[in-house]
């Protein structure tokens, strides 16, 4: 079989023919690739995290089972980002028929421009080949989407250059039919109007098309993929029930189930800090954004409904770090190590991701704050349960505060509690190999948080600036 990829393909019907190049359907193609990738082994969907053994699982299924698919799942679980990576396999590049707008296979064209050309030039045909970009679409379902985006209608244009109405070569066809012999994915369909969910009817089971009465054969060939919310999907009844009988394969998708996954998925996805100030996040502060996301998405008081999105944590990361890095510019640190103080910045900035229930109104900071300082809690025990704080509560008998905020530089408040050696030993705990002091003045706030949390210690903020004490 040729190569498509080298500077040797096919350029006529002919020369495709004396190849030996063979046709075959999308679904035939993408099971083939799949059925390779699985035999080799190893990492089918690289930067798909959390999947592993619940969704890809259901979609390698639905694949081999040649089923057009329908991913279930809120907002921010990563479905589309799922769908874009079935590109990957499609071969990496089909001939068709040269000037076609469906991608018209050069053995068997849909179109009658295709079948034109084809019985018109023979072995001569010229062909041209694509590759797997122009094999996928995707539509976002909105109300305002119309058949004529979707499957096509009459271009006047063609009409005014004399053709006659009957005829096929005056319709502009829409995406679907420009995605003949490649993937289309339909995002939130739940949000299409009744009618235009219907156009689709023929395309899943008897994969043609009709335009403005037309009668016209044309047999698309494609994988179709479509995402809804299953609160649309279940609940509403908003996907017409002809439509979700065709889909051969319903799939659920979730949110990352462990702290681990969500704090993977952060890593990868996070926009990397400014170049300002060189900048290091110890893991037990990702723990806390991660832990921060986990309890959001578990409260009674935040509406679940709508969902708690990956890219609420991503873009905590992103809030904490920024924080950081802004400390460092003020107050002329040259390494950003995120603290217990940037925390307050994470909560504000998370007010307008998420949904509260109707009857937490006026409440919502006050929720956040305490969902942020349980989650700090639950770091704090699980790194430091056990640990001897002595040598920093003896700091605090004689009456004495010690102040910290966003704004106060590492170095001053190490200060203030004469950097003791046994901050040696608490960054240890807490997994930080590093004794910078900004590494330092980050354990020293977390650990006096966690205090503050464990009832050991007083806290009083105002004015920007946070005092501990025991008083």
């Amino acid at each position: 079989m040729v190569d498509p990829m080298t500077s040797q393909r096919p350029k006529t019907l002919g020369e495709l023919r004396a190849s030996g190049w063979q046709d075959r359907t999308i679904k035939e193609e993408i099971r083939a690739n799949l059925v390779d990738r699985l035999r080799a082994g190893g990492d089918l969907f690289p930067g798909i995290i959390g999947y592993e053994e619940s969704v890809l699982p259901a979609l390698e299924r639905a694949i081999l089972a040649g089923h057009d698919i329908v991913l279930l799942g809120e907002r921010g679980q990563g479905k589309t980002r799922l769908i874009r990576r079935l590109i990957e396999l499609l071969d990496e590049a089909i001939p068709i028929i040269a000037g076609s707008e469906l991608n018209d296979s050069p053995y068997d064209p849909v179109s009658a421009y295709g079948k034109q050309i084809v019985e018109e030039y023979g072995d001569a045909t010229k062909i041209e080949w694509i590759g797997r970009n122009r094999r996928y679409a995707e539509k976002l379902a909105t109300p305002d989407t119309s058949v004529a985006d979707l499957i096509g209608d009459v271009d006047p244009i063609k009409v005014a250059e004399g053709r006659y109405l009957a005829d096929e070569l005056t319709i502009h066809f829409g995406l679907v039919p420009r995605t003949n012999r490649g993937i289309f994915s339909v995002n939130e369909l739940p949000d299409l109007p009744t009618r235009i969910q219907v156009s689709l009817l023929n395309v899943l089971e008897e994969r043609d098309v009709q335009v403005r009465g037309y009668t016209i054969n044309l047999p698309i060939d494609l994988l179709l993929i479509a995402s809804a919310n299953p609160e649309d999907y279940t609940n509403r009844g908003r996907i017409i029930t002809p439509l979700k009988d065709r889909f051969g394969s319903e799939i659920r998708t979730h949110y990352p189930g462990s702290i681990a996954h969500e704090i993977e998925i952060m890593n990868q996805e996070a926009s990397p800090p400014p170049p300002a100030v060189p900048v290091q996040v110890p893991e037990f502060m990702r723990e806390v954004i991660a832990e921060f996301t986990h309890a959001v998405r578990a409260s009674t008081h935040i509406n679940q409904r709508s969902g708690v999105s990956v890219r609420f944590s991503i873009a905590n990361l992103e809030t904490m770090i920024a924080s950081a890095v802004r400390r460092g510019l003020r107050t002329g640190g040259t390494l950003a190590v995120p603290r217990v103080s940037d925390l307050p910045s994470v909560a504000q900035s998370s007010m307008g991701r998420i949904e509260f229930e109707v009857f937490e109104e006026g409440r919502e900071h006050e929720i956040l704050r305490r969902l942020l300082a349980a989650s700090v809690l639950d770091v704090f025990r699980a790194y430091l349960a056990g640990f001897d704080f002595g040598f920093l509560l003896e700091r605090f008998e004689g009456g004495e505060l010690l102040e910290t905020g966003d704004l106060i530089p590492d170095a001053d408040l190490l200060e203030q509690v004469g950097n003791p050696p046994e901050l040696t030993g608490l960054l240890a705990r807490l997994g930080v190999s590093e004794e910078s002091p900004a590494h330092a003045a980050s354990a020293l706030e977390f650990a006096l948080e966690g205090l503050h949390l464990t009832r050991r210690l007083n806290k009083t903020s105002g004015g920007g600036a946070t005092m501990y004490g025991l008083g």
